[in-house]
C-alpha cells in the first residue's frame, strides 16, 4: 500500500511539474533575451577546453608535455598571444563534469585566464560538459547515483568510447541543482560573458530516456497533452499507467509507431525545457552573459529521433550555437559540401553559429557569407591535443588575411538581414517521423538553390505565421501537414504566393496517418496513389509536371525531385548523396515561374560558386557574396549579376572587396528599371561586393 501510496504521489509531482513546464514555456515565447554586447560583436574565437588535466589524464593518449601545454595556457603570455592573432573571444576550460572538488585547481587556473582575458579586451566563454565522469564525481556526491542513467542493453550509457563519462538524466531536479551551481560561479565569480554547454547533441540520445524519472514524465507528457478520449484515438487505450519507452534503433525509416512519434516530441520538448530553464538561471544572474549550446546543424540525419534536438525549440532559447558535423568543401566527384543549411537556420531562428574555421580559407570564406557577426574558432586545437609545445600558435599568411579582413570591414558584417525569394519548409511531423524520401527531398532542392544561386530561408513551422516575406514556398514531400499548416499554404496562395510541392507532400495529418487524397488537392489538381500498405513507400505519380493558377498566386506540383546518387534507406542524408538532382533543371525553372519571374538575382557563373545577399537598410546597402568551392582548381572570371534594386532607388557605388587580391575595385554598372547590372571581373575564392544606393 505505501509504495502504491508513493507512485501515485510521484506520478502526481511530475503531472506538476509539467504544469510549471508549461507555464514556463508560455514565458520562452516571448522575445529571446540577448546580452547587449552579443548585437555587432566580432566573434574571433581561441578555444582551449580540453586542456584540462583531469580529462587529459583519463582520457588518455597525451604526450609527456601535455601538463607543460596546460600550464603555460594561463599566463599573460599567452593571452597577448591571442590578442596578436586577433582573438576577440576565449572559450576557456572550466567544468567537465568530474566535481566542483576535482576540478577546483583547474576552476583557479580558469579565474586567472579569466582577469587576463579581461585586462586584454577580451571575452571570456566558460565551458560546462554534460557528462559525469563518475569515479570522481560520486565521492563527492554519492546521492547523484541516482541521477546516472541506468545501462541499456545491457550497456552502460557513456559518451562513446569514453566510458568513464556516463551519462545523466539532465532534468532530475538533484542534477539541474547542481549544474547551477555551477553556473554562478562562473558568472558571479569568474564574470565570464558567455556560457558554452558543450554534449547537446548527445546528453539526450534516447536511452537517457529510460532512466525512471524519464518514464514517469513520459506518462505524464501523454496524460497533459491529450484528453482520454483522445488517447483512445491516439493510442487505442487511455489508462497510461503501464506505458514504457518504445524499443529504440537508429536503423530505422518510417516511425509508424504512435508511441514512439509522441516519445519523439517529448523527448525533445524535455531538452528544449533544461535549456529553457537554464538560461533563465543565467540570465537572472546577469543578462548580460550569452547563452550557447552544441546541438550541431542540419546535416542530413533525424536530429529529434536520434538526439532529441529539434533546433526551432532548443534554439529559442540561445544566443550562439555550434556546429561541427557538416562538412565544407568542393568533394573529388564534384558533389558540393557545406555548412551554408545551418547558417541559413541560425539565422531564422535568431542565432549565430560557431564551428571550427582553424583549418581552411575555405571555410573562413563560408562564414564570413553566411554567418553573421563572427568568423569561428581560429585557433586553440594545438593546445587542446597537446601540439608541438616548442611551436608558437601560428596560422598561415592566407587565413591571417582573412582574419585581418574581417576586422577591417566588420560595418559589412553585423546588422544585415538576409534577403530571400524563396522559404524551404522543414515540418516536425514530418522531418521527426520519416527519415528516407522527405530528407533526400528537401535537402537536394536546398542544393538546387545552393548551386543555382537562388536567395532562399530554411522555415519550421512557426515560421508559416510570416509567409508574406516571400514569393515561393517549397514543400519538398513534406507528408503531414496539419489542417492549420494547409490554410496557411492556402491563404499564401491566394495572397500571390508561388508554391512548389514535390511527392507526397499533405498526404498525411500530423499523427502520420495516410489520407485519402491530397490535402492540398484543391491547389494541386493532382490525385494522389493509391494506398499500399504501411510497410510499402508511396509510390510516385507518373504525371507530368502541374502548373495551376490559384487566385493570385501560382502552384507547381512536381512528381519528384530525382536523385543522381539515391539514398538508401536510413541512410543519412549527407556525403555523396549531395549530388545535383537529375532534375536540376527542372526545379530552378519552376522556382523562376512560381516567382513570377520576379527572383532578387540573377547570377551567371558556374554551379560550384555560390551566393548570399543581405541589406543593411539605414546605411542603404546590399551586400552580395560570392564562394567559389573550386578555388583549388580554377578562378571565376566574369562573372554577371543582374540585380534588383529597391524601389525608387538609385545605384551610387558598386565596389568589389577580396582577402585573396588585398585589392578594392569599382567595376561599371548600369541600372535600368530597376535592375543594376554589372560583371565581377575575377573570382578567386570570396568577393563581397557592396552596393551603395540612395
Amino acid at each position: 500500500m505505501q509504495h502504491r501510496f508513493a507512485r501515485s504521489l510521484y506520478t502526481a509531482f511530475c503531472l506538476l511539474a509539467f504544469a510549471v513546464t508549461g507555464i514556463a514555456q508560455q514565458q520562452s515565447a516571448s522575445p529571446k533575451a540577448a546580452p547587449k554586447w552579443a548585437d555587432g560583436f566580432p566573434v574571433i574565437m581561441i578555444g582551449n577546453w580540453d586542456v584540462k588535466p583531469t580529462f587529459r589524464r583519463r582520457v588518455g593518449a597525451n604526450p609527456v608535455w601535455m601538463d607543460d601545454v596546460y600550464k603555460k595556457v594561463p599566463t599573460e603570455a599567452t593571452v597577448k598571444k591571442y590578442k596578436e592573432m586577433g582573438a576577440t573571444m576565449v572559450m576557456a576550460f572550466f567544468y567537465k563534469g568530474f566535481g566542483l572538488n576535482a576540478e577546483k585547481e583547474e576552476i583557479d587556473a580558469t579565474r586567472k585566464l579569466a582577469a587576463l582575458c579581461k585586462k586584454y579586451g577580451l571575452k571570456v566563454g566558460a565551458y560546462i560538459g554534460a557528462t559525469m565522469p563518475y569515479e570522481t564525481f560520486l565521492p563527492e556526491v554519492p546521492e547523484a547515483r541516482d541521477w546516472i542513467v541506468p545501462p541499456y542493453m545491457g550497456q552502460p550509457v557513456t559518451y562513446g568510447s569514453q566510458t568513464f563519462r556516463k551519462l545523466v538524466y539532465f532534468q532530475h531536479e538533484g542534477y539541474k541543482a547542481y549544474i547551477k551551481r555551477v553556473l554562478k560561479i562562473a558568472i558571479e565569480d569568474l564574470g565570464v560573458d558567455l556560457i558554452h554547454f558543450d554534449n547537446s547533441s548527445i546528453q539526450a540520445i534516447a536511452p537517457v530516456f529510460y532512466h525512471p524519472l524519464a518514464v514517469e514524465q513520459f506518462r505524464a507528457f501523454l496524460q497533459k497533452k491529450y484528453t482520454p478520449e483522445q488517447l483512445r484515438q491516439r493510442l487505442g487505450f487511455s489508462d497510461l499507467r503501464y506505458v514504457e519507452p518504445p524499443s529504440y534503433t537508429k536503423s530505422i525509416s518510417v516511425l509508424h509507431d504512435p508511441l514512439a512519434q509522441e516519445w519523439t516530441d517529448f523527448r525533445c520538448q524535455r531538452l528544449a525545457d533544461y535549456y529553457g530553464e537554464m538560461a533563465r538561471y543565467i540570465r537572472s544572474l546577469n543578462p548580460e552573459v550569452a547563452v550557447e549550446c552544441n546541438p550541431h546543424g542540419l546535416d542530413g540525419r533525424n536530429a529529434m529521433w536520434n538526439e532529441s534536438v529539434d533546433f526551432p525549440r532548443i534554439l529559442a532559447h540561445t544566443n550562439y550555437f555550434w556546429t561541427e558535423g557538416e562538412h565544407t568543401e568542393l568533394a573529388t566527384d564534384g558533389t558540393l559540401l557545406s555548412k551554408i543549411r545551418t547558417f541559413k537556420m541560425a539565422r531564422t531562428l535568431n542565432n549565430r553559429v560557431f564551428t571550427n574555421t582553424s583549418d581552411s580559407k575555405l571555410k573562413m570564406a563560408e562564414i564570413l557569407a553566411y554567418n553573421r557577426d563572427g568568423i569561428g574558432l581560429i585557433g586553440g586545437q594545438e593546445e587542446m591535443e597537446g601540439g608541438n609545445h616548442h611551436s608558437e600558435l601560428a596560422l598561415p599568411q592566407d587565413q591571417k588575411d582573412y582574419i585581418q579582413f574581417f576586422r577591417t570591414h566588420f560595418e559589412y558584417y553585423t546588422g544585415t538581414k538576409n534577403i530571400a525569394d524563396v522559404a524551404v519548409l522543414h515540418t516536425f511531423n514530418t522531418m521527426a517521423v520519416n527519415n528516407d524520401r522527405p530528407y533526400q527531398s528537401t535537402f537536394l532542392f536546398e542544393q538546387s538553390l545552393i548551386q543555382g544561386k537562388v536567395p532562399f530561408d530554411i522555415i519550421f513551422d512557426e515560421q508559416l505565421t510570416n509567409l508574406d516575406r516571400y514569393k515561393v514556398l517549397v514543400l519538398a514531400d513534406q507528408e503531414s501537414l496539419t489542417d492549420e499548416q494547409q490554410e496557411q499554404i492556402r491563404a499564401f496562395v491566394r495572397r500571390g504566393g508561388g508554391l512548389i510541392a514535390t511527392e507526397h507532400t499533405s498526404l498525411y495529418n500530423s499523427w502520420h496517418q495516410r489520407k485519402e487524397n491530397f490535402g492540398l488537392y484543391d491547389l494541386f489538381r493532382v490525385q494522389a496513389p493509391e494506398w499500399q500498405n504501411r510497410s510499402t513507400p508511396e509510390t510516385i505519380l507518373p504525371v507530368p509536371e502541374q502548373r495551376n493558377n490559384i487566385g493570385k498566386g501560382r502552384v507547381c506540383y512536381l512528381p519528384e525531385v530525382i536523385p543522381s546518387q539515391p539514398k538508401p534507406a536510413m541512410a543519412a542524408m549527407s556525403g555523396k548523396y549531395f549530388r545535383l538532382a537529375k532534375n536540376h533543371r527542372q526545379l530552378m525553372d519552376a522556382v523562376q515561374w512560381a516567382s513570377g519571374n520576379s527572383l532578387s538575382i540573377q547570377i551567371e557563373g558556374p554551379e560550384t560558386v555560390t551566393m548570399e545577399l543581405v541589406k543593411q537598410e539605414t546605411q542603404s546597402r546590399l551586400l552580395l557574396h560570392l564562394v567559389n568551392f573550386n578555388y583549388q582548381n580554377a578562378g571565376v572570371e566574369n562573372i554577371n549579376v543582374a540585380l534588383k534594386i529597391p524601389d525608387g532607388k538609385k545605384t551610387r557605388q558598386v565596389t568589389v572587396l577580396s582577402p585573396d587580391s588585398k585589392t578594392t575595385s569599382t567595376p561599371a554598372f548600369r541600372q535600368e528599371k530597376g535592375i543594376l547590372r554589372f560583371t565581377v571581373p575575377q573570382l578567386a575564392l570570396y568577393d563581397l561586393m557592396v552596393i551603395r544606393y540612395q
